[in-house]
């Protein structure tokens, strides 16, 4: 175990964990930005790009729970989980917005949100009434809070907030793994696909840390 591992928390100054994530976005947007220059692998397809612009929209709200919990939280192993969520996230949404501007595409295109998992059997994302679902609809659809849930993990305190925000971000993470399911059948971008499988693993371990945690505050 890293002298890192077993050094005890510290909490860092909200002031410079926002800076850090700007730093990190940036980063990863020059990396997005010319990972795929040089001609040797093919470009994207529709799905690669719906990918890339609907998990950025996923990711920025990740992010926004995230922080929320680590501005309030005393548990220590939740600060050092919201951290981490924040700041590979944030990494990663830098990393896509960089792509869809090498690709030469807006960052939003005119299709609602999963559209491009339309493909993908049983994805028709239709409303409740049979009408074309709302955005709201499809953001749930997608595993996100809704604005209600997220004033209600903005206003909670204590355990109630760490049980809550468990609960979202897994559910959160849950939706984002069935889009990666969903990319891996569509996608056509080497770069995509590598990313996509990276982003599943790295979400599945936390939905595994998530879970541990609930356990041990008895959310359930």
């Amino acid at each position: 175990m890293s002298d890192e591992e077993t050094a005890p928390y510290r909490p860092r100054p909200w002031a410079l964990i926002a800076l850090g994530i700007l730093l990190v976005g940036g980063t990863a947007f020059a990396i997005g930005r010319f990972s795929t220059f040089g001609g040797a692998e093919p470009g994207p397809n529709a799905a690669d790009v719906g990918f890339a612009r609907d998990m950025q929209v996923h990711h920025a709200q990740a992010v926004e729970m995230a922080m929320i919990e680590y501005r309030a939280t005393s548990d220590e192993e939740l600060r050092l989980i919201s951290y981490d969520i924040a700041t590979a996230q944030a990494q990663q949404s830098g990393q896509m917005f960089g792509w869809i501007v090498n690709w030469g595409l807006p960052q939003r295109g005119s299709d609602p949100l999963m559209a491009w998992m339309a493909e993908d059997g049983g994805h028709d994302h239709g409303g409740s009434t049979g009408e074309p679902a709302s955005e709201d609809e499809l953001r749930a659809e997608m595993g996100m809070a809704s604005d209600a849930e997220l004033d209600e993990l903005r206003a909670a305190t204590g355990a109630e907030q760490d049980c809550l925000f468990t609960e979202l971000m897994i559910r959160h993470h849950t939706g984002a793994i069935e889009m990666v399911d969903a990319i891996q059948r569509l996608g056509g971008d080497p770069v995509v696909l590598r990313t996509a499988e990276g982003m599943a693993e790295s979400q599945q371990r936390e939905i595994q840390a998530l879970e541990s945690v609930r356990a041990r505050l008895a959310c359930d």
